[in-house]
């Protein structure tokens, strides 16, 4: 019962739009599920994709953190994304053609669930 609560807090929490509480939410989807990562070498913008599922109390959450090549430097920066479930199975299907492509199509549509995902403007 507490980590569901826990849970809901940390969500309710980034709607208000604070990169602490994004990370908070990252840090606990990587310490309770291990992810699948789909790494896009041939991409201008996206280093790697990593699927997380959650589950607390008969309840799946799917989440993808994407991780963002910095323009001028090496590493990337991440941001989290709570996305369906088809989502790991349609990227996954479309990432090798255009790791770009299959984002916008399959992940960025799900960018107000959180408030997590960069401006893109």
């Amino acid at each position: 019962m507490k980590r569901k609560l826990f849970i809901m807090l940390l969500l309710i929490q980034c709607s208000i739009v604070n990169s602490q509480s994004c990370e908070k939410i990252m840090e606990f989807v990587k310490s309770k599920s291990y992810g699948t990562s789909y790494t896009s070498y041939d991409s201008d913008a996206i280093s790697k994709v990593t699927f997380y599922s959650v589950s607390e109390n008969y309840k799946t959450l799917y989440f993808a953190i994407v991780c963002f090549k910095k323009k001028y430097s090496y590493g990337c920066n991440e941001y989290i994304y709570q996305v369906s479930s088809n989502t790991k199975l349609n990227y996954s299907l479309n990432y090798l053609n255009s790791a770009g492509k299959a984002f916008w199509k399959y992940i960025h549509p799900h960018r107000k669930n959180l408030n997590c995902s960069p401006n893109f403007n």
